[in-house]
């Protein structure tokens, strides 16, 4: 079973939270998907090792730290590319955002953008990994955050993608060797 963008989106979401637990309820709304939709990602997710198993009958899966920034950093480059299209109204991401706009002089280049009605920028489109995107990154500045430094990945040059990859790894808590 391919894994599929939202659940990356799912994983992602999942490693900004402090406490392990969560309900489906809850992770379907922060991310904008149906309940159906989030038990799928979470089970997809556990079938490709993003996810570890609950630990006792009444958890819940929790995210594999070290297979998620793996995959991020190798795989969603080629799993989920994206190539910058046309100038559009937005909201930034990738080395126009947070962490990587304070990181990355970007000088005649535009921005990168999640084209959105209700952004205040614009710049090169590129397609956010899943259309709710932009609204989960409003609620959750921690998430903004990954799924900017996940489109460095996707789509930057290879000094955006070193940097993003070591950001990804302080805000996922991983250091190698854990």
């Amino acid at each position: 079973m391919p894994l599929k963008p939202q659940d990356l989106l799912t994983c992602l979401e999942l490693a900004t939270r402090e406490e392990p637990e969560w309900t489906y309820a809850q992770l379907a709304e922060a991310v904008g998907l149906s309940l159906s939709e989030a038990n799928g990602a979470v089970d997809r997710a556990l079938q490709a090792g993003l996810l570890a198993p609950p630990l006792g009958p009444r958890c819940k899966p929790r995210v594999n730290r070290a297979a998620l920034l793996d995959f991020l950093t190798h795989g969603a480059r080629h799993s989920f590319f994206a190539s910058p299209g046309r100038i559009v109204r937005g909201m930034p991401t990738a080395h126009g955002a947070p962490p990587l706009d304070a990181l990355v002089q970007s000088g005649d280049e535009p921005l990168l953008v999640w084209p959105d009605p209700q952004g205040e920028h614009r710049g090169q489109s590129i397609e956010p990994l899943y259309p709710s995107v932009p609204e989960a990154a409003r609620k959750n500045s921690s998430l903004y955050e990954l799924l900017a430094l996940t489109d460095a990945l996707r789509c930057g040059r290879s000094r955006e993608r070193e940097l993003a990859a070591q950001e990804l790894a302080k805000r996922l808590k991983y250091a190698p060797g854990e």
